[in-house]
């Protein structure tokens, strides 16, 4: 699987142990930044990341930042792109499952590295069930004036 992943500097670290460990876990990953630890703007790797996604059938994104609230705002303004925040593994899984999120947020600042694998490996097992969730998914696309 193709993964984009992104973070600012809050989420650097962390972002590059979730990049060895899906590797090893035989994903292909793309990373859109931070490439520093310097203080760096969380939107711009966040849009990176969603419009990568947009633009790639099956891809996946994780994106990283303090309290995964800022990534996650920011992913969820492109179209097509169902960010979830996950603290723990059955949240993501959840998304997947219901949401049919196709972007995973992490807060760096509130999870654990053991912690943030399990979430990510949950986020990548889980599949969207379709049926009733698929009219619900549809509606969130809904555009409104």
């Amino acid at each position: 699987m193709h993964i984009l992943i992104g973070s600012d500097h809050a989420g650097f670290d962390l972002k590059h142990q979730l990049k060895d460990h899906l590797r090893a876990l035989g994903h292909e990953v793309t990373d859109k930044g931070t490439h520093v630890k310097d203080s760096v703007d969380y939107p711009d790797h966040a849009h990176a990341v969603a419009s990568a996604v947009q633009n790639e059938a099956g891809a996946l994104g994780i994106l990283i930042c303090g309290s995964g609230n800022g990534v996650n705002i920011s992913a969820n303004r492109h179209k097509g792109i169902r960010a979830a925040l996950a603290w723990e593994p059955v949240v993501a899984r959840l998304a997947r499952e219901h949401n049919n999120a196709n972007v995973l947020s992490l807060p760096a600042r509130f999870i654990t590295t053991a912690t943030a694998f399990a979430i990510v490996d949950s986020f990548l097992a889980g599949q969207f069930e379709g049926g009733r969730h698929q009219r619900r998914v549809e509606k969130i696309e809904l555009e409104t004036a």
